[in-house]
């Protein structure tokens, strides 16, 4: 008898684009993200400033990022927590989110995203 086929089905490779984050100095800091990851764990793997004290838990704003308009417009809802925590936020402005709440998608290849000051 032959032996049972095993899929031979590769994942994916993961996608990546081109994402630059702004620090509280101007530096601007390109990233690769990979497409489906949070944007608070793209920073911290990139070691860009951004502490995410709750563990991307939603329950603090210590990865407060600001958005250019146009790519905050197409973003998903916030929930009522992300609503709260941001009242906590430093320099909170009305495209603010937490970047435990984006996950990157396709259409970032490009953006570029302000990490304000956390005031500390």
């Amino acid at each position: 008898m032959a032996p049972a086929c095993m899929s031979s089905e590769a994942k994916p490779e993961p996608q990546f684009v081109p994402i630059t984050f702004v620090d509280t100095t101007g530096e601007e800091i390109e990233v690769q993200a990979q497409v489906g990851k949070h944007l608070l764990d793209v920073a911290q793997d990139n070691d860009i400033e951004l502490e995410g004290a709750c563990g991307g838990e939603c329950a603090c704003a210590t990865c407060h990022l600001v958005f250019d308009p146009d790519v905050y417009d197409t973003l998903p809802d916030k929930i009522d927590e992300e609503d709260d925590m941001l009242d906590l936020a430093f320099e909170l402005t009305d495209t603010s989110r937490l970047g435990c709440q984006i996950t990157v998608r396709e259409d970032f290849a490009g953006i570029r995203i302000r990490v304000p000051d956390d005031g500390y």
